[in-house]
């Protein structure tokens, strides 16, 4: 404005008279317009005078002047007067905005008295603005980096707070919606935030609680806390499975859930209490109320009847400021499993007490809770002291003091490792070897409820028998590597998995090659340049892969190069398969050698049986004759002969009497060994057999003196044989006895029956037979003449054993050298039960 004034003074001044009249004219106009005030309350009428340093006169004389300028001016003046307006609004404008931010300064000082963020999200922009002590909540060297953390709510808040607070913050911006939260910072502090949408911005307010309000937050976040529980706790009432009540101090019932309620029967809950029902019986009741009066808890497990059926509970009450609250939990099924838990475990005991092993279970305590009797019996330990439940240390102490424990340098280091079993996870296995010479295996074993089992064993034998099963092992491998028969065992899948070097050498294979276990059908391959049979590399397949009806088998390889081996296959136990060569070559030939002789022999024997059997059937007819006309010349009605004709006639008929016997005997046991004897079977009287066997030696008797002896019981019956083959038979045993026994001695014959079988012996003083010919007295045409004074064929005992195996009997030979010999021959009674039984 003092600018403007100064340029109307200079124009004045430098106006020429007209333009002074003129300046008054304006002035004059100027004063007929409303006077504003200026800013030094001057008015413009005043400001003229001032400006133009003019008294009364000059300034009318001015402004005659100046209404002489007219309209031409008008223009001027409203506009110097619009200039002048606008300067004064916006002098108050300045004025006023002084005052609001005086006024801000002031709300801004009160606002921030105490701690607190202000956070403003401005409509449609999502960079917010943020005032306050921020502080408050993260450290400051975070906010110096990125003052935008504070929105990352999880830095300061826990995860729920943090998750609730940026639930608020996007209803707050998407739908203007308040809140006011208490919430508990991570570092502990308890704040306010609240939220409000004002102006079309979105505010938070981020402050500390403190004093009164801080306490009144925490009071009512209590109060929801405790209204959540006791929410919480009411509906679990009601919705557990398990009766659950209230009474006031006079016994009445308050409050019953659910279960109560179909436990009693009752219709609904306000039925149940308005009729006061029952859970438990009288007497349980009246037990009940007198352990509360005494201010105690009461516990029992009561049967209480629910639906028609009886059924045990566990029932604890315990007693209230306002009365006693109470609860029965169904234990029916606990008690039926601690009933088969007991049973369990008393049948493990017994189970236990069974076993060889000892068995030990100290608790968590380390004291003994159970052993066995065996481990009794292997420790040798009192039993009173074992029912004492005495802990792990005492009794390793009275073992060591027994000397039953292994001798140990340090035994506290050697107990205290041992007992590191109580906090182990895995069993762990020892071997005790005790000055006593025992070796004691030891297993501990830590117990899921804690405590440790402890397992002994007297391994003893176990490790003797193992070292002598290694020895056997090794020398079994010894003999298996020295034995020149090829041996070589293959798996049950075909493969190699032992051999020894003559199996090598046999089939020129080589060691390394083998250790690689190949498999049989690769064995073969390299053995068939020595042999190359498929059928019997096809039988040894079969037999060493073979799964079911594993059978032994037994081959003869003639290999190229001439040698003979002899093949046998063994199924072990465990599946594998033994195949083992022995080679047979020299064996082989000698056998050969010895087939070609025996089967000459054979032809020889043959023709000896054939060359007696004919001659015997040819001299048989010549001898008939013979005998036939020496019976009819000694016959009277022939004619009278002289002595000497009657001597040569009694040697003629001797010698062919003698000779047909021999013929007879030699056609029997030829007839015998062809197996075309047949037996004439009927009743044989014993005593008659002995008399007419005794007649046939009755010159032989009487010629060498010697007494015969019989010795038979005269009821002793009969039994079924051929009598003519029984008298031969007794014939050639008296002939053999005679012609053995001395002169003037005796030859006893017996006969005796059993329930199955009647016994012949004959016995006589001879000189006996000796022990390298006893075997062969039975043999064709084998004469002993040693001590005998009689020299025949050799053929009677032959036929005497002949006729008796005939008979289904045996003979047997009992002869001492200088004492004698006895013949014992054995007759079945019953020829067909015989025949029955040999079938």
């Amino acid at each position: 404005m003092s600018g403007v004034v100064a340029a109307m003074r200079r124009t004045l001044l430098s106006c020429t008279s007209l333009a002074r009249h003129g300046a008054i004219v304006l002035a004059t106009a100027l004063s007929a317009l409303p006077e504003p005030a200026l800013a030094d309350d001057l008015t413009i009428t005043q400001a003229l005078h001032a400006l133009l340093d003019l008294n009364h006169q000059e300034f009318a004389a001015l402004t005659t002047a100046l209404s002489l300028l007219g309209f031409t001016v008008v223009a001027a003046i409203l506009l110097m007067r619009t200039r002048i307006r606008a300067t004064r609004l916006e002098l108050g404008l300045r004025s006023d905005i002084a005052e609001l931010q005086v006024q801000a300064d002031r709300l801004r000082a009160l606002l921030f008295a105490e701690p607190q963020i202000l956070i403003a999200w401005a409509a449609g922009d999502n960079r917010p603005q943020i005032s306050g002590d921020a502080s408050l909540l993260i450290s400051q060297d975070a906010l110096s980096n990125s003052p935008q953390r504070i929105l990352a709510f999880g830095t300061w808040l826990p995860p729920e707070p943090a998750l609730q607070m940026d639930h608020a913050v996007d209803a707050l911006r998407e739908a203007g919606e308040g809140f006011l939260l208490n919430l508990s910072t991570s570092n502990g502090r308890a704040i306010e935030a609240m939220g409000r949408a004002i102006g079309g911005q979105a505010i938070v307010r981020i402050r500390e609680l403190g004093g009164l309000r801080r306490e009144l937050a925490e009071s009512n976040l209590r109060y929801r806390t405790l209204l959540e529980e006791t929410e919480l706790l009411r509906d679990f009432a009601a919705a557990a499975p398990w009766p659950i009540w209230a009474k006031s101090a006079e016994g009445n019932l308050r409050y019953a859930n659910t279960a109560y309620v179909r436990a009693t029967e009752g219709a609904s809950v306000a039925d149940t209490i308005h009729r006061n029902l029952e859970l438990l019986e009288n007497d349980h009741r009246t037990e009940m109320g007198r352990v509360l009066s005494d201010n105690s808890t009461y516990t029992a497990r009561l049967p209480i009847v629910v639906g028609g059926e009886r059924r045990v509970y566990d029932v604890q009450a315990l007693r209230l400021g306002g009365g006693s609250a109470g609860i029965a939990i169904d234990a029916s099924e606990a008690t039926q499993l601690r009933d088969a838990m007991e049973r369990m475990a008393e049948a493990h005991r017994r189970t236990l007490d069974q076993l060889s092993s000892g068995v030990a279970v100290f608790d968590g305590q380390r004291r003994l809770a159970f052993y066995n009797e065996s481990y009794r019996r292997l420790w040798g330990l009192d039993q009173a002291f074992l029912d004492s439940n005495p802990d792990d240390s005492s009794v390793l102490d009275r073992l060591r003091a027994a000397r039953k424990l292994p001798e140990q340098p340090d035994f506290r280091a050697w107990k205290a490792k041992l007992h590191e079993a109580y906090r182990a996870v895995e069993p762990e296995n020892y071997t005790w070897f005790l000055p006593d010479g025992r070796a004691v295996s030891v297993v501990t074993t830590p117990n899921l409820e804690g405590g440790v089992t402890y397992l002994f064993d007297n391994v003893t034998e176990s490790l003797d028998l193992a070292r002598r099963y290694d020895r056997l092992t090794r020398v079994q491998h010894e003999t298996l590597d020295n034995l020149a028969e090829a041996v070589a065992v293959f798996g049950s899948n075909g493969r190699v998995e032992l051999f020894n070097p003559a199996f090598l050498k046999m089939w020129k294979l080589s060691a390394e090659s083998l250790k690689e276990q190949p498999h049989i059908e690769t064995v073969e391959a390299w053995c068939k340049p020595l042999f190359d049979d498929a059928l019997t590399w096809r039988a040894l397949r079969e037999a060493i892969t073979a799964i079911e009806n594993r059978a032994q088998v037994a081959l003869k390889l003639e290999r190229k190069d001439g040698s003979v081996l002899d093949c046998m296959t063994m199924p072990l136990p465990d599946g594998a398969t033994l195949l083992t060569f022995q080679d047979i070559t020299d064996t082989e030939n000698v056998e050969r050698a010895l087939r070609e002789r025996n089967e000459a022999l054979e032809a020889a024997d043959q023709m000896k049986v054939d060359f007696v059997h004919h001659v015997s059937y040819e001299l048989r007819a010549p001898l008939t004759t013979i005998i036939g006309f020496a019976h009819f010349l000694s016959d009277p009605s022939t004619g009278p002969l002289t002595p000497k004709q009657a001597e040569y006639l009694d040697y003629v008929t001797k010698s062919t009497n003698a000779l047909l016997a021999l013929t007879n005997n030699i056609l029997d046991l030829a007839t015998i060994d062809a197996g075309a004897m047949k037996l004439e079977l009927g009743p044989v009287n014993i005593e008659k057999a002995i008399q007419a066997a005794a007649e046939g030696i009755q010159d032989r008797l009487a010629t060498d003196r010697i007494e015969l002896k019989v010795d038979i019981d005269p009821d002793i019956g009969n039994f079924t044989g051929d009598e003519r083959r029984v008298v031969q038979v007794l014939y050639n045993l008296l002939a053999n006895a005679v012609g053995f026994s001395p002169h003037d001695a005796a030859v006893t014959i017996s006969a005796r029956r059993t329930e199955h079988r009647v016994i012949f012996t004959v016995s006589d003083s001879g000189p006996g037979i000796p022990a390298e010919v006893k075997d062969k007295v039975f043999d064709w045409f084998e004469s002993h003449s040693h001590g005998s004074r009689h020299r025949g064929a050799g053929l009677g005992l032959s036929l005497v054993r002949s006729f008796v195996e005939l008979h289904g009997g045996k003979v047997r030979v009992d002869s001492v050298v200088g004492k004698g010999t006895t013949v014992t021959c054995d007759f079945p009674i019953d020829q067909n039960a015989h025949r029955n039984a040999a079938e």
